[in-house]
């Protein structure tokens, strides 16, 4: 993984997605616990930021893995 963490702004800009389907789909890995999500100010704008758990690193892990796989039989 490049970052450890993300913040809104960034992932909606990387993604090319709508505000309300970046925060559904952060929900959604938000309860399997592969991100914790961390809510703060920066003077006075708010600002959410995405960390990886070590669940989350290790689900990406094995998904790269099991795409490279999938990849090498072609």
């Amino acid at each position: 993984m490049v970052n450890e963490s993300a913040d809104f702004n960034m992932l909606k800009e990387l993604l090319g997605v709508t505000d309300g389907n970046l925060a559904s789909h952060t929900k959604a890995l938000e309860t399997e616990e592969y991100i914790m999500i961390e809510k703060q100010f920066i003077g006075k704008k708010p600002n959410t930021r995405y960390i990886a758990t070590a669940t989350g690193k290790k689900a990406f892990q094995e998904h790269i893995e099991a795409l490279e796989k999938l990849l090498s039989k072609n």
